[in-house]
């Protein structure tokens, strides 16, 4: 069976060609090891060396193959290992090897640590191994000079370079996870709502239209068969306001199963994603104010959501046709402890770092107007 895009790590093709870099660069340092054996000064310590070397590329082979063996513990070992083995080349080689600028006895060995912090750390993991690595190098070859230089810059920008191609990776699968489970979710509801509107949709069109025609105490009940006609239909023809891996959530959708036949909602053809808690404080606002519609604008009162996205900013509109709030009236209720508006509308919006407008007049009618400013990508609403 095919593994979940969201169990796999995108990045194990870097992790493969990772070792495969190390089992090349190994053989590579045994051939200069080899050419160079005769001018060391302790050539025992530069075939232990090497042992160390051929043993830990055994080592980080069985972690990195393995998708739980790629722990963060395993690549800053490798990167003390690397540094460890590299800084006995003062110990190895001669003066004169010194002055031909021999290669260490790492020699391209060292490459590997950068690569594996860029796959398991991101671009910044992996410039910082990439920056252990050229001090190590500069304190091998006790001087800084030009080809110290360049194998510094060689060392972090493929640090770099892995660390933004892992980094990549995984946003892309991420992405491609919710683009399927949205897939899916949206198959699901197309089934259902074929399912329901051969069934339920159909039976309570019928009893509103009939419960009209007979009218008393049968029109109210055709009412009511038309607001649950209204919220079904939301209900599955709506994405579902559930948060992501992310922690966020659509507001759009969690707007729209608000709607009514005295309700209507309207927002932008696309997502509108904020943090979850945001989109809940936002939701209970809106409730509130349209709670007020029914308590004191009578029943057949009608109200307006309209949701706007403005990029850095979110504006919520609920709007009724009711007889408005006579002046004095919120100040007289705050006073007689009833906290609806000062706790439900503008207390969350003012805890989300937004603002509250009330426009209301006599026979005009009451608006609310709801500014949230969006918050930065990573960053949870307060």
């Amino acid at each position: 069976m095919t593994a979940s895009p969201s169990l796999r790590d995108p990045a194990t093709p870097l992790w493969y060609g990772a070792v495969v870099l190390r089992w090349v660069t190994l053989f590579f340092a045994l051939g200069a090891l080899l050419v160079h054996l005769d001018g060391y000064v302790r050539p025992w310590l530069a075939w232990t060396a090497f042992g160390c070397m051929a043993i830990w590329t055994v080592v980080t082979t069985l972690g990195y193959l393995r998708p739980g063996g790629r722990v963060p513990l395993l690549v800053v070992a490798d990167v003390l290992v690397t540094c460890g083995i590299m800084l006995t080349s003062p110990f190895v080689l001669s003066d004169v090897q010194y002055a031909e600028l021999a290669p260490l006895v790492t020699t391209v060995w060292a490459a590997v640590p950068p690569v594996a912090a860029g796959a398991r750390f991101g671009g910044v993991g992996g410039v910082v191994a990439g920056l252990a690595m050229a001090v190590s190098t500069a304190v091998a070859r006790m001087e800084i000079n030009l080809d110290v230089a360049r194998d510094g810059v060689l060392l972090t920008a493929s640090g770099l370079l892995i660390g933004v191609a892992a980094a990549t990776a995984r946003r892309s699968q991420a992405a491609l996870a919710r683009a399927m489970r949205t897939e899916a979710a949206t198959a699901e509801r197309e089934r259902l709502a074929r399912s329901i509107h051969d069934s339920v949709l159909q039976v309570l069109a019928r009893v509103r239209r009939r419960g009209s025609e007979l009218g008393g105490e049968a029109a109210e009940l055709a009412r009511l068969a038309g607001e649950q006609e209204i919220a079904l239909r939301a209900l599955v023809t709506t994405e579902p306001p559930g948060t992501s891996d992310n922690d966020t959530a659509d507001l759009r959708s969690a707007l729209q199963l608000l709607s009514t036949s005295r309700v209507q909602i309207a927002a932008p053809a696309g997502e509108v994603r904020l943090p979850s808690d945001a989109v809940t404080e936002l939701v209970a606002a809106t409730r509130e104010a349209l709670s007020n519609v029914d308590k004191h604008a009578g029943p057949s009162a009608k109200a307006w959501v309209l949701l706007e996205d403005l990029g850095e900013e979110i504006v919520l509109t609920i709007r009724d046709d009711g007889p408005g709030i006579p002046q004095g009236r919120l100040e007289r209720a705050l006073a007689e402890g009833h906290l609806g508006v000062a706790k439900s509308i503008r207390g969350r919006v003012t805890e989300l770092g937004g603002t509250c407008t009330l426009v209301t007049a006599p026979d005009e009618g009451t608006e609310w107007e709801l500014r949230v400013p969006r918050p930065r990508q990573g960053r949870k609403a307060r």
